[in-house]
């Protein structure tokens, strides 16, 4: 998994004390192609991460993190202070220091097999993004989407990341066995002010062409639109041209929120502020002068300027997990169809054909036309373990 000859010294305490006492600590590496960030390659102890949830019917979520920090570089990114438990900051080090759970794919697979797992839905992206750069270099979500449709467990994943188009023709295939979500993240529809608060990130122009090769596959594919960011893209113009080229993109919906400021994020984004938009400096200390998010005051205002443009462009407002924070899965909305594509019966159990032969009047969409199975050769490739056209380090 380890790129030849491109180990850097991982003992040195001074320079990155929090990594040097991880016992899972395989090596760590550079390269000229990502120029001054070093990958920590670690070997995962476990893959699914369960989080509170705010919703009765959803006491809890499931999420999945196989890179830890991200080169996209966000000037607003909320994950910013999870580096902070290696003794790393939530600024530069967040950005330029990415753990890579190597071996995320195996370990998940082994997981989702346990007798004990339920078939929650899982989602992707909610920390750090899945579809960073070095993904294209990793490869670890092939081997991650092949195991969740393996298993019947329905998934989501939000990105900022283009390298989602890769893997559409496997999404495709394991959103006939599981309900599969996809939401990309795109908050700018400024190209000037995205490069500078976005700066590892792919153009909002391919991020839009990339909903829309996922929507030509027939896939579920929402745009979130967030953060809005006070005085800089609530702005009439900004919202129009943003709900118009995402009307363009065929996206499935759109969802919103204003920009929220966490300690440790607070005070990189008050940095870059005072670097690119000093006059909006005392705006941004008022309106946030009471804590993390913006005052109830701004946030119904926003609303109730997007609602009618909503409603102007024929977008659906889409509904986010309280509990993860990415899109409510499918699978929690049509329970029948959800429990088809899974392969379950009304208890919860795996039939023995992967059928559904205890839902009476339910036809079984685990078969195609003539009773075929539905294709499995994307989904079985790519299963962790399995044969691959070509070696996970490229």
């Amino acid at each position: 998994m380890r790129w030849s000859e491109q180990a850097v010294d991982t003992e040195n305490a001074s320079a990155l004390p929090g990594l040097a006492r991880l016992n899972n600590l395989i090596t760590s590496v550079t390269t000229p192609e990502f120029a001054g960030v070093t990958f920590h390659e670690v070997v995962a102890k476990s893959a699914l991460n369960r989080v509170p949830g705010g919703d009765s019917a959803l006491p809890f979520g499931w999420t999945i993190n196989p890179y830890r920090g991200c080169s996209h570089a966000c000037v607003y990114c909320f994950a910013r202070p999870t580096h902070e438990y290696l003794d790393l900051d939530g600024g530069d080090d967040f950005d330029r220091q990415i753990v890579v759970k190597v071996n995320v794919a195996e370990v998940l697979a082994r997981e989702l097999h346990r007798p004990t797992w339920q078939h929650h839905p899982v989602a992707l992206g909610t920390n750090t993004d899945p579809y960073q750069r070095a993904e294209g270099r990793y490869r670890l979500m092939p081997g991650i989407i092949a195991a969740l449709a393996d298993s019947g467990t329905p998934f989501s994943i939000l990105t900022k990341g283009t390298l989602l188009r890769r893997d559409l023709p496997l999404l495709a295939e394991a959103a006939q066995h599981v309900p599969v979500d996809l939401a990309m993240s795109i908050a700018v529809y400024d190209d000037d002010l995205q490069q500078s608060v976005e700066p590892g990130t792919p153009t909002t122009a391919a991020r839009l062409a990339t909903v829309s090769a996922a929507r030509e596959l027939g896939l579920s594919c929402s745009v979130f639109m967030m953060p809005v960011l006070p005085y800089l893209t609530d702005g009439l113009d900004h919202l129009h041209a943003a709900l118009a080229a995402v009307r363009d993109s065929g996206a499935s919906s759109v969802m919103y929120s204003a920009l929220h400021l966490k300690p440790g994020v607070k005070e990189w984004w008050f940095a870059w502020l005072e670097r690119e938009h000093p006059e909006l400096v005392a705006k941004y200390r008022a309106l946030y002068a009471q804590g993390t998010y913006a005052p109830t005051g701004y946030r119904s205002w926003l609303a109730a300027r997007l609602r009618p443009l909503l409603r102007e462009y024929g977008l659906e407002k889409g509904q986010a997990d309280p509990a993860t924070g990415s899109m409510r899965s499918a699978a929690l909305d049509d329970s029948a169809r959800s429990l088809r594509l899974m392969g379950l019966n009304g208890t919860g159990v795996r039939t023995a054909a992967g059928g559904t032969a205890a839902l009476p009047g339910i036809p079984d969409l685990t078969s195609g036309a003539g009773g075929s199975a539905v294709p499995r050769a994307l989904i079985a490739h790519e299963l962790p373990g399995g044969a691959r056209s070509q070696p996970r380090l490229f």
